[in-house]
């Protein structure tokens, strides 16, 4: 599979032409050094979160939007976004038919953008945004994730064990790294991932299984509660 490293995404996406507009995106979706000084020390909340886990904002591009709406077609009801940013790719989704559409974002100046830009379009109070910790989201059938590396790490164990067999989780910019894609629309820092949950539960079955037969034949005795 030709996935793309993070630090060939990181590198794309910093050589990456931004543009004034994106320019003035990412200075409201930072709040520069008053958003820094916020969230550094009156804020308990993003510190939480350690440094190396935080995703830095980079607007989704038009690319990234179709590919992930790609990957959604044939799929209805509720959706969660899990890191999303100025909420464009939830909007979309609300546009299409997704039905609660809610976005989770812990930058405040990202869900205020958010909000904006529902209002703008004229759905505001048709689409959620919300400045809530992830851990604690309720998933729907369709999960969106643009997260760093190492936060997918830590969040397909919770996914797995919590999703229905029918929910369909979407990678944006990063794979989740021990799951295997049902789905992979485009190139680059705008590719996006689909995951059968029900077929990941069947992977991870598969390979406890085929470990613990390699146990057996090298004469360990593996106990399980």
């Amino acid at each position: 599979m030709d996935d793309d490293t993070p630090d060939e995404v990181f590198a794309e996406l910093k050589s990456r032409p931004i543009g004034g507009w994106g320019v003035a995106q990412i200075a409201a979706g930072t709040g520069l050094a008053v958003y820094a000084m916020w969230a550094g020390i009156l804020q308990p909340g993003f510190r939480k979160v350690p440094l190396k886990l935080q995703v830095p904002y980079i607007p989704a591009s038009r690319a990234q939007v179709q590919n992930v709406m790609t990957l959604l077609r044939g799929r209805q009801g509720g959706l969660v976004d899990l890191g999303s940013g100025d909420g464009r790719i939830v909007l979309e989704a609300h546009r299409r038919g997704f039905s609660p559409a809610v976005g989770y974002e812990l930058n405040p100046w990202l869900v205020r953008l958010a909000r904006f830009y529902a209002w703008r379009a004229g759905h505001h109070g048709k689409v959620s945004y919300r400045r809530e910790d992830l851990w604690k989201v309720c998933h729907l059938r369709v999960v969106l994730v643009t997260l760093a590396c190492k936060f997918l790490s830590l969040l397909q164990e919770k996914l797995e064990a919590e999703l229905p067999d029918d929910a369909l989780v979407v990678a944006g910019r990063f794979p989740f790294p021990d799951w295997k894609p049902c789905i992979i629309e485009g190139h680059g820092v705008d590719r996006a991932w689909a995951y059968s949950v029900q077929a990941q539960r069947q992977h991870t079955v598969n390979k406890n299984n085929n470990l613990t037969t390699t146990d057996l034949n090298n004469g360990v005795l593996i106990k399980t509660k």
